[in-house]
């Protein structure tokens, strides 16, 4: 999420209440998640762990809860809470807006589009041409929709990414900035949540095709030309390549790659990157033809088991 303008690393520890280390006139550009960083960003680390991998991410500003030698060419801000300091920074940069009409007057809606009734259409939503929005979809603010897409009744576009840190009296939610992006020539079923990006986008490649109760997470890029079938769910944080099939009820692990021209197979569980033009099955999910001769191997146990006690 890039800011309206360019703020000093000054204002911004005075915004969220922190110390800095670094030119008080240091540029922030914008913050985002450690995944999509780039210079000029903030990015935040509350954890010894993942220390070296923000310090040495492409982000510039680092929001972390420990002062720490800091990299040449980057800045710190040293916070208590990072995690705090970072919804801060959200809600001061990209507050939530109510509304006051089913269609904002900030959307624009291309040539030839159809909205059927009781759609929401939030601040700021682009759709463009040709497209269909049949009754009851909800699409948050944000949203852009490219030409000659087709969205089915029940869908929400752009709800909360599922982030929360637990405290000792609860959950607290990493509040969602980003966007939903959807390209052109895009079907998407019915009852189906893609959620927004955290800072940036969660995308729907060109010409991909969803089917019915399908759940996208948070920061999720789905690649041209894509197939899910009905009751598969995708975690926040996956790339998902060109090309990839995804059959009904299968279940997506974050943070995975899933290569280009994949098929994934029913009910099955993936945890983990895949290679590309394979199919895999499972739970956990393996390379089906290897899955499909486990079960062969499995079906002869009964007939061992036989043979053992003659």
């Amino acid at each position: 999420m890039k800011f309206p303008k360019q703020h000093t690393l000054k204002q911004i520890a005075e915004l969220i209440g922190c110390d800095f280390v670094g030119d008080l006139n240091f540029p922030v550009l914008g913050m985002n998640e450690i995944h999509v960083v780039e210079a000029g960003d903030i990015v935040f680390v509350d954890h010894p762990k993942y220390y070296d991998k923000a310090l040495n991410s492409a982000a510039t500003i680092i929001l972390i809860n420990k002062k720490v030698d800091c990299p040449e060419g980057k800045a710190l801000l040293v916070s208590d809470d990072p995690f705090r300091d970072f919804n801060t920074l959200t809600n001061h940069f990209k507050p939530f807006q109510s509304a006051n009409s089913a269609i904002s007057a900030s959307a624009k809606i291309g040539e030839n589009t159809v909205i059927q009734p009781n759609c929401f259409i939030g601040h700021n939503v682009e759709i463009g041409e040709n497209c269909v929005i049949h009754a009851n979809v909800s699409i948050y603010d944000d949203t852009v929709i490219g030409d000659y897409v087709t969205i089915h009744s029940g869908t929400v576009l752009g709800a909360n990414a599922f982030y929360y840190k637990k405290r000792p009296d609860g959950y607290d939610r990493l509040k969602s900035g980003g966007r939903v992006v959807i390209e052109d020539h895009v079907d998407i079923g019915a009852a189906c949540t893609i959620d927004r990006g955290v800072t940036a986008d969660t995308r729907i490649g060109y010409g991909s095709k969803l089917d019915n109760q399908i759940q996208i997470g948070h920061d999720t890029v789905l690649g041209k030309k894509c197939l899910i079938a009905s009751q598969a769910g995708i975690a926040g944080c996956v790339v998902v390549e060109d090309e990839v099939v995804i059959w009904g009820q299968a279940g997506v692990k974050s943070g995975i790659t899933i290569a280009k021209g994949t098929e994934l197979f029913a009910q099955s569980g993936l945890g983990h990157s895949t290679d590309a033009n394979k199919a895999y099955f499972g739970s956990p999910a393996g390379e089906a033809r290897e899955k499909f001769k486990e079960l062969a191997y499995i079906r002869k146990i009964p007939e061992i088991l036989k043979s053992i006690k003659k």
